[in-house]
């Protein structure tokens, strides 16, 4: 790979936003058709998250789905299967701006996904460069580097008690960048399945946002119904507004209950000649 001017890089929405002292928005998806999330990006959010862990998506309908994404400068966020350095990797090479790794409980799995995913001297991430996020050996070796190490998102998922007994040292571990609260899992895995408002989810959660603060760290709001002016104020910073599934169900109820209230209109009579 050849050394080229960085025209062909594009920085991360999320991180410009954040490093500037602002906050970012992200929409969910658990559909796997590209539309829906050019149609997200048409809309103006910041970022869109999509999900390799609870959906059937193949990599190609991934990487479809962060192309359409880049066609309005939208960030992507992969949540990864709980698995190898391919699955960590792979959201990467398909040029999505970063990763989100599910039920991180210590800080050994936080070091070992920096090793897997960012270049040296930070990690020890393999070279390739080949694919879309190395414009397919077009982009320079130090670009290509550079750009991993400081326009790439890795976020740690929070979603256990035992991890937040572990939350500091998880967030002590250099190379990555924001700090993600899960909690229907954290109330499900407390005891507490669906009480995601329970006093003790919310206090995990803002503890979370808390000790983000304190080492560096950025914080996102996940699947909360909570406004994103109060978690704003709690130091969340990324927010997820919401998801497609629930938008479109909403949408569909919607309509027919507007068409069930709606009082039925008589067939007219037919006029005799």
């Amino acid at each position: 790979m050849k050394n080229q001017p960085n025209r062909l890089l594009r920085r991360s929405r999320i991180l410009k936003l954040l490093r500037s002292g602002g906050a970012a928005t992200c929409f969910k998806s658990n559909l796997s058709d590209p539309r829906v999330i050019e149609i997200a990006a048409m809309s103006g959010v910041d970022s869109v998250w999509l999900c390799n862990e609870h959906v059937p998506s193949t990599w190609t309908m991934i990487e479809n789905q962060i192309r359409a994404a880049k066609l309005y400068d939208v960030d992507t966020l992969v949540r990864v299967e709980k698995g190898s350095y391919s699955d960590y990797v792979k959201p990467f090479e398909a040029d999505a701006t970063g990763i989100l790794v599910p039920h991180v409980t210590t800080a050994e799995e936080a070091r070992q996904t920096v090793k897997w995913t960012r270049f040296k001297p930070v990690g020890s991430r393999a070279m390739d460069g080949g694919n879309a996020d190395g414009k397919f050996c077009a982009l320079g070796v130090d670009d290509y580097i550079a750009n991993n190490l400081r326009e790439r998102i890795i976020v740690m998922q929070i979603e256990s008690p035992e991890a937040l007994e572990n939350l500091d040292e998880i967030l002590a571990v250099p190379g990555f960048d924001l700090v993600c609260f899960g909690p229907a899992d954290f109330a499900h895995l407390s005891g507490l399945p669906g009480r995601t408002d329970d006093a003790r989810v919310v206090a995990a959660r803002r503890l979370v946002a808390r000790r983000a603060q304190a080492h560096g760290k950025f914080a996102m709001a996940a699947g909360s119904s909570v406004s994103g002016a109060a978690l704003q104020q709690e130091g969340h910073r990324l927010i997820t507004l919401g998801a497609d599934v629930v938008g479109l169900g909403n949408y569909v109820r919607g309509k027919v209950a507007e068409f069930h209230a709606a009082p039925a209109r008589k067939p007219a009579k037919k006029r005799r000649r």
